[in-house]
């Protein structure tokens, strides 16, 4: 009981934080190295085969993320299972809520980070954005991009574990269904409207969706607005 309560919080929470950034680096690499393979064995003067195995790429790349985090839900029932054991109470010190909300901080938080390592990578050159008359607003647009993806994932996980803890695997399929649309309007860039439009559009109705059932009410939220 000591040993489970010392775990309790911030610690246990930052743990989980920090595992489930590891299972995204993972999922990263694998569909990196799927990905270099693919392109090195095809011709590289096909343009169209060039594009189509881009496409493939983001889209295995949203699957296997999405297929780590069912991985990491089962990984931590798991450890649920373990630390009501070692309980006196019978209780686990964190609930499924609480690591579906961890979870999915750690996943937006590194997708974020490696957002902004290719965006600074970007900014060293060569070349000036915007020199042959494209949109000057990529460095802002890529900012606002990698904050949706953020948010998006954070919703992502609570509505992911909620599918998978209460069986709604439709709602396991709505995350996929976002996850994929999310990253395929990325190719309507840099015609940015295409892509940043929807992709806030998709965040607001996860927030509310995530909001609900995380146990909000409208008149919770209410409260919350006035201070009461």
């Amino acid at each position: 009981g000591a040993v489970v309560g010392s775990l309790e919080s911030p610690v246990l929470m930052l743990v989980l934080l920090l595992a489930w950034a590891f299972f995204w680096l993972v999922s990263l690499l694998l569909s990196s190295l799927i990905w270099f393979i693919a392109v090195k064995a095809s011709d590289p003067q096909d343009e169209r085969l060039q594009k189509g195995l881009l496409i493939f790429g983001v889209m295995f790349s949203v699957l296997l993320q999405e297929a780590f985090r069912f991985l990491y839900y089962k990984l931590l029932r798991k450890a649920i299972e373990g630390l009501v054991a070692l309980s006196e109470d019978g209780c686990s010190p964190i609930s499924i809520q609480q690591m579906a909300y961890v979870a999915g901080v750690g996943f937006g938080l590194m997708s974020g980070a490696f957002s902004m390592i290719n965006l600074l990578a970007d900014a060293l050159g060569p070349g000036t954005v915007g020199i042959h008359g494209d949109s000057q607003l990529y460095f802002l647009t890529s900012a606002f991009m990698t904050m949706v993806l953020i948010f998006l994932h954070t919703f992502w996980g609570i509505l992911f574990f909620h599918g998978c803890e209460h069986r709604r695997w439709w709602e396991i399929a709505a995350v996929v269904i976002m996850h994929l649309t999310v990253s395929g309007s990325s190719f309507c860039n840099p015609l940015y409207v295409g892509s940043l439009v929807p992709s806030y559009l998709l965040m607001a109705a996860a927030a509310a969706w995530a909001y609900l059932l995380s146990g909000g009410s409208a008149q919770n939220l209410r409260r919350f607005l006035l201070c009461k």
